[in-house]
């Protein structure tokens, strides 16, 4: 069965062609165009209508490769923007007509399912019940850093608990950091960690974060930070995906990111010139996780909430 998976997320919209045959997924095509669809809906409670222009075009491109490589199911998701905006309506009636199918705007709670099953199917092939014991051990802890919000699920060949917070990359740089200095001030660095810990205290009261065995951590701010300690000279999937970076690399990353201007993090190898400005926040969410929950590493996967919608209409 060949299928197509669209990601409409905060800050980018992504399209995942691939055959499933039976219990593997062969990818066919993996596109991502970075298009902020949330810009501003932190502050106005709507989607702009640049915005959902960047998003549509980009999308049509998509509905041209889809109709190229023949897929016989297609399954549109849209995130955490699109559940915040009051005209959301309108932005899925557009999605409607160039992808022919209704749009999904699903909750926290099923973006957190997909995300884990995306996550985790390369990993269970790798557990200890099989036969390769060195491979990472659940129960799994996923994160996936978005640009609106950031999602926490706990669970070893399912999903058994799982929180949607709305700490996203994008999110909190446009809330604390549009008018705080290049690099950011210590005190809205502040203001941003405040906000990171008063989600993760949520996340304590709903997830048993203690059970995890392994950290694995998703979407574009992990990659970027794990190809920043890598050291490559290029983004690379291939190296990143299922590559272990240490507390302590995150933390100098981050460190390292806090610190530098614009132009200087635009002149990182690996980074994409859509994270540019929301990197530094992306990182600290993850350093914050992984101090808050003394986890000593983080798998990193190049499988998510893509790969998750892909599986579900298999």
């Amino acid at each position: 069965m060949r299928v197509a998976a669209v990601d409409c997320g905060t800050n980018s919209v992504r399209l995942l062609v691939a055959d499933i045959p039976h219990d593997t997924l062969t990818e066919v095509e993996r596109r991502m165009e970075i298009v902020r669809l949330g810009q501003g809906v932190d502050e106005t409670g709507r989607l702009s209508a640049e915005a959902a222009q960047r998003t549509f075009a980009a999308m049509r491109g998509y509905r041209e490769l889809i109709d190229r490589h023949g897929a016989k199911r297609t399954r549109v998701v849209a995130t955490s923007a699109t559940r915040d905006a009051a005209n959301r309506q309108e932005f899925v009636d557009g999605v409607r007509e160039i992808f022919g199918v209704e749009p999904e705007v699903v909750s926290g709670d099923e973006e957190a399912e997909l995300s884990f099953t995306g996550a985790t199917r390369g990993l269970l092939h790798l557990s200890p019940e099989t036969e390769h014991p060195e491979g990472p051990m659940g129960p799994y802890l996923v994160v996936d850093i978005g640009g609106g919000s950031t999602e926490f699920v706990l669970g070893s060949r399912h999903a058994e608990q799982a929180l949607s917070v709305d700490i996203g990359c994008v999110r909190l740089t446009e809330r604390h950091l549009r008018d705080a200095g290049d690099p950011p001030s210590a005190a809205a660095l502040e203001a941003v960690a405040a906000d990171i810990e008063a989600a993760l205290d949520k996340v304590t009261e709903t997830v048993a974060v203690e059970r995890a065995h392994t950290l694995v951590g998703l979407a574009g701010s992990v990659t970027t930070v794990a190809g920043i300690a890598l050291g490559l000279p290029a983004y690379d999937r291939d190296r990143i995906h299922h590559a272990h970076i240490t507390a302590e690399e995150v933390h100098e990353v981050t460190r390292r990111l806090l610190t530098m201007t614009h132009g200087e993090r635009a002149g990182i190898p690996v980074m994409h010139p859509g994270r540019v400005d929301v990197i530094g926040v992306g990182a600290l969410i993850l350093d914050t996780v992984m101090r808050r929950f003394a986890f000593s590493q983080v798998v990193v996967s190049e499988h998510d909430i893509l790969d998750g919608i892909a599986w579900s209409i298999a």
